[in-house]
């Protein structure tokens, strides 16, 4: 890969850590605060309050995963840029517009596919999938 190439891609790995890094930061009013300590959880509230915050805790493990990815990317970039841009199975270029969409992937399209394809099995569609 050329070095233009890894300089941009590092560029673009920098900007969606900090893009990532400045969504999970919440400004925390007093306003909000006393809302929630005033507030009254009744049978209509509870389970909207649940639900948002399941909704808001699986955004966050997604993002936290996401982040993870792109700083082990940052890293191979700084310590070895020989091999960024290799797939992690097989070893193969990945394809530069794959790289250009998500700077941080580790697998080449065949290998994702395969990889994919083998969670999709596993997953039950209907009830009657499997036999008890």
């Amino acid at each position: 890969m050329q070095k233009t190439n890894l300089a941009d891609l590092k560029k673009r790995l920098f900007a969606l850590r900090d893009d990532i890094t400045h969504q999970g930061k919440i400004p925390v009013t007093s306003e909000r605060v006393n809302k929630t300590e005033n507030e009254s959880l009744d049978e209509d509230t509870q389970p909207l309050s649940e639900m948002t915050q399941v909704i808001a805790s699986n955004r966050n493990r997604t993002r936290m995963a996401a982040l993870d990815k792109i700083k082990a990317a940052i890293h191979k970039l700084e310590i070895a840029p020989d091999t960024f841009g290799l797939c992690t199975e097989c070893g193969e270029d990945i394809s530069q517009k794959r790289l250009e969409l998500i700077p941080y992937v580790e697998l080449c399209i065949d290998c994702q596919s395969e990889k994919d394809g083998a969670r999709k099995s596993k997953v039950r569609k209907n009830l009657l999938d499997f036999e008890i």
